[in-house]
Order: C-alpha cells, then structure tokens, then sequence
C-alpha cells in the first residue's frame, strides 16, 4: 500500500508529461457573491439537461421520464422508447441536435434491453419532438451485450463542430475486458456522424473486429462531458475508483488506460495496479485523491460572472457542491467550492442566457444568481 500511494506523486520519464493531481487544496469561500433560485423542483435525479431557449429546457428523470419544463411547471414528454432502469442506469443524456430550431431532433443516451437477453447496456437514440411528443425515435447505437450489472453505463452526449455526436459508455462493471479491447463495447468514448453512420475517420474503421464508433478508449465510467469553447475539443470526467477521477481531453483512437494505469485502488482498499503510467496511454489532464465523484461539467463563457470566464465547472455527487476550476495553460491554478453542501449536483450546464443550471439530486433544477 505504501508503495502505491508513492506512485500517486511520482511522475515517470516513460511517458511525455505529468497528470496533474488534486492541488492546489480546494477553498471554502467564507463569503459569496452569488446565490441561486429553484427552477423547477420535483425531480430526484435531473441527470440530462437541454435548453431550448431561455425559457424552455428538457430534463431527464433517471428513473425513465423526459420532462419539458417552462415557468417552473414540468409535463413528461411522451414517446420514449423502453427504458432498463437499474442501478445506475436508466435515461440519461440528452441534447439537441446543432440545428433544432429547424429539425426539432434531439438525442438521448438511455439504458436498454432490445434484443430479449436479460439485463440492458447503454445506448443512443434520435428522435423528432413535436408538441411533447417524440416522433421518428430511431436507435442509432447500442452497446452490447447485455448485463445485469447495474454500474457504469455512462452516459454523456456532446456535438463538435464538424457534424460529428460523441457519447460515452463505462466499462458497465467488466474492467478486466472491456476498457482495453477495442472488439468490445464499454469503457469508450464513441464518435458518429449525426445521422448515426460511421465517419469515415474514426481511428479504427480499417480493423475490421473492431468497433467502428469507437473514438477513444481505457475509461472507466464516463458521467461528465463539454466542448472546450476555444480549441473545440471534447473535454470528459470520469468516476475513478476509490481515488483517480480523472479530467481527460479526449484524442483521437488514443488509449485512457483505465486499468492498465490508474490514480485509484479498490474501494477495499487493495491495489488495482502499481502502474500510474505506462507507454502508449495517456494521462489524464487532472485528477483527484480523494475522489470527489465528478458528474456534470461545464465551462461558463458568457461574462454573467466576469471572475468567472473560462472556469470550469465540475459537480461532485460525493462532497455535494459544485467545484470551480481555474486552468491556466495546462494546469489547474485554484480550486474553489460553489454551493457547499447544495447536495448532490449531478450536472451542471451554462444556459443561453449564460447563467449556470445545476441538477441536484431530490432539489432539481437551480439557477445560479450573482449578488448585486
């Protein structure tokens, strides 16, 4: 064990660079400039959110209902394909295609079955909504096989600027075969065009067993993801075990290692590996010890809170509190806790209104409000 917790602060010369770990140590602001209203509450776990406009979003209930939500009133959208709720799974994501003030199509990331086999996997579906009502809901991907495990699904959508929609899906419970074998579904970062066919760039298309969405792969349980607004690149967190959650900026047909390499040991304590690095994987853009449980993330862009452009925002399920990250170059210069003890944020997004909505699980949707 010794040994291990050496390895978490030394950096080897195998690989280019070091991971940057959790410092500096987070502050606790004994007084704040902001505070927050409710914008609609009666949901327990507001996993995915989507605004339509300034007054209009769309919530996911992870137990299995998409709500349209305006003036504080929420009305479940009807349409929706089954869902496998268990666990950690259920109806995650959500987001709108780049062009829905013309298409109306959304996506959804969910748990489901499909094929009759017991238990479910993570997939990503397409539909048309049209007075609360999804229309022309096409399944564009599923992970396989299924399995009754009930961790790890995922599940983040994002959109980059060039047609392309990114999902992720966790290892679903399996380190020891999926993350590492591009054959196989789970512990991936996957990369389609937006009618759900395969660019024909992605990194592994010429393999021909391999799976051809696959953008990246050694994850563990992707629950964060956002574009970075001035290099365009797909940023994700991920839940480390009991140590090693891990910001990454995803790169193409690169390998995460997880769990070749990791910051983290069991939650019994027990090693998972004495490599922290290794050649060919990469290290993860940051990462925390102890692990914070990171969900939701953001960057706030649009000048609402001026100290606070170009932050990141990160939710942490297991310290309850939204944590802001202020990066310069590549480091993480400050830390600080907004909301402590809000409860458990299970996302964050920046509005077009450019204020910042967090979901909290058993409060629902919050808006973050700077003081006068």
């Amino acid at each position: 064990m010794k040994r291990l917790l050496s390895l978490v602060f030394f950096c080897s010369s195998i690989t280019i660079g070091c991971a940057q770990e959790n410092s500096p140590t987070i502050e606790t602001p004994t007084t704040s400039n902001y505070t927050y209203e409710t914008v609609v509450d009666g949901i327990n776990i507001p996993w995915g959110m989507a605004f339509i406009n300034e007054k209009e979003l769309l919530v996911t209930e992870v137990s299995g209902t998409l709500y349209h939500v305006q003036d504080g009133n929420k009305t479940a959208i009807e349409g929706l394909p089954d869902i496998y709720a268990r666990g950690q799974g259920g109806l995650l994501d959500v987001a709108l295609h780049p062009d829905f003030k013309n298409n109306s199509i959304l996506y959804m990331t969910l748990a489901a079955t499909l094929d009759g086999d017991a238990g479910g996997n993570t997939s990503l579906y397409k539909a048309k909504l049209v007075d609360k009502h999804l229309e022309e809901v096409s399944l564009l991907y599923k992970a396989t096989p299924n399995t009754k495990k009930g961790q790890h699904f995922g599940s983040r959508i994002a959109f980059d600027n060039e047609g392309h929609v990114y999902f992720s899906v966790g290892d679903r419970g399996n380190r020891d075969e999926n993350p590492q074998d591009i054959t196989k579904d789970g512990g991936k970062i996957y990369r389609l065009n937006l009618d759900g066919s395969i660019p024909e760039d992605n990194p592994f298309v010429s393999n021909p067993n391999a799976k051809h969405a696959v953008f990246s792969y050694g994850h563990r349980n992707p629950q964060g993801m956002t574009v970075h607004p001035k290099t365009g690149a797909i940023w994700v967190n991920e839940h480390g075990p009991q140590g090693g959650d891990e910001i990454n900026e995803i790169v193409k047909g690169k390998n995460f290692g997880w769990p070749v390499i990791t910051y983290g040991i069991n939650y019994s304590g027990t090693p998972i590996t004495d490599k922290t690095k290794a050649p060919n994987m990469e290290q993860p853009f940051y990462y925390w010890v102890p692990s914070i449980a990171p969900s939701g993330m953001t960057f706030s862009t649009s000048g609402i809170y001026p100290e606070w452009r170009d932050n990141l925002f990160v939710g942490s399920l297991k310290f309850e509190y939204l944590e802001r990250l202020i990066i310069e170059g590549s480091e993480v210069t400050k830390r600080e806790k907004i909301l402590d003890k809000v409860g458990r944020v299970r996302n964050v997004k920046e509005g077009p209104d450019g204020y910042l909505f967090i979901g909290v699980e058993g409060k629902g949707i919050l808006r973050i409000i700077p003081k006068e």
